[in-house]
């Protein structure tokens, strides 16, 4: 036997339902007004939407998502995470550190941030910063705070000089300083070694593309060759294997040709030369990659990807240049941050987990995602 629930509805009317997983709540809207909960304690099993007719000559229009819904359902999302937020944000923070008050503890928070990723430089410019607030203030910095600040912090030096090789492109460097600050890591994190030196593969094709476009050729390029049509060969199917990857000397007379290099002064010879000295050992750096990971069948895809820049004249200029983009370096750099900092960041991961473990069966949870809401900082 049903019970009496909300206004009667007719022909024309918009009828929505919804179902708040964090109450456990169903409810109906009657043209896009709310019309209060009709059920509760929905959080156990399985939910499938459906329509009953009492006559068979009814025609409904269904509306699932693939058009904006009449009720202001995103608005309510809105709310519903405004409040948890307001929750969260209630919470006392007095008991993390009790000798702090709350705008010292955001300040040696940045700090530590600014620390944890490497920024040292920024870091002590902080610490300045606070020392002349607090004497304008005649203010004294609370002790830990100062000594967090000013103490020399020998570990995110190290990390920092990694962050600024990897971002002026010099991995080499990065990675002779990782082995000598940090030897676990590369053997802990595999991938991040991978994509370290997927990252230097790339820094040489673009080194090479660069030395390609220092020359001044004095015949047109011919559209049937290039400077990297021996590899191109090669990279017609999806095996690359190690033979296949040898230059062909009619091919290299063919892009001489091709590209004027024949018909140059002395000084763009010499950029020749050193162009094909580059390329030879680029291509030697990409055989030696691909033996070293062979059996990583995960890694097939980043060398197709790679190995797609030898298909053009000039990389550069290819729909894959975004690979030489000097914003490449950022995630890399991050990500090997991260891994140096495992410790730290496992925490941040678990919690992500537990965020989303709790979300599954709907709760506070779903309407939380930890970087986004917590993590991300203003651009």
């Amino acid at each position: 036997m049903g019970r009496k629930y909300g206004p009667t509805f007719t022909t024309g009317d918009i009828v929505g339902c919804g179902v708040n997983f964090m109450t456990g709540c169903a409810f109906f809207t009657k043209n896009g007004v709310f019309q209060g909960n009709a059920f509760k304690d929905l959080k156990e099993g399985v939910i499938y939407p459906s329509v009953g007719m009492k006559h068979p000559q009814v025609h409904l229009s269904i509306n699932l998502g693939q058009r904006p819904f009449v009720f202001d359902i995103d608005g309510m999302v809105a709310r519903q995470k405004s409040d948890i937020e307001d929750e969260i944000n209630k919470v006392s923070i007095a008991s993390l550190r009790p000798d702090l008050d709350e705008s010292a503890l955001v300040k040696e928070l940045v700090a530590q941030y600014l620390t944890h990723d490497g920024f040292v430089e920024t870091a002590k410019a902080f610490a300045a910063e606070l020392r002349a607030e607090a004497g304008a203030l005649q203010n004294d910095l609370p002790t830990s705070l100062g000594d967090s600040l000013v103490q020399e912090d020998l570990d995110a030096a190290n990390r920092q000089q990694i962050r600024a090789a990897i971002m002026e492109g010099d991995i080499d460097r990065a990675l002779k300083r990782t082995h000598a600050f940090y030897p676990q890591v590369l053997q802990n994190h595999s991938q991040v070694y991978f994509r370290l030196r997927c990252r230097k593969f790339v820094e040489m094709i673009h080194q090479t593309a660069e030395l390609l476009g220092k020359s001044t050729p004095k015949a047109p390029l011919s559209k049937a060759s290039n400077g990297h049509s021996s590899i191109t060969k090669t990279l017609e199917g999806d095996n690359y294997a190690h033979s296949e990857m040898d230059l062909d000397h009619d091919d290299e007379r063919a892009a001489d040709s091709a590209y004027g290099w024949d018909k140059m002064e002395t000084e763009d010879l010499e950029i020749h030369a050193r162009y094909q000295s580059k390329l030879e050992e680029t291509l030697e750096y990409g055989r030696e990659l691909k033996h070293e990971f062979q059996d990583d069948k995960s890694t097939e895809s980043a060398f197709k990807e790679i190995f797609s820049l030898f298909m053009y004249e000039d990389p550069r200029q290819s729909p894959q240049a975004h690979l030489l983009d000097r914003a490449g370096r950022v995630p890399v750099a991050e990500e090997l941050n991260s891994a140096i900092l495992a410790a730290i960041e496992r925490l941040y991961r678990q919690t992500e987990v537990l965020v989303d473990e709790i979300s599954e069966e709907g709760g506070a949870g779903a309407f939380i995602n930890v970087r986004n809401d917590f993590l991300r900082l203003a651009d």
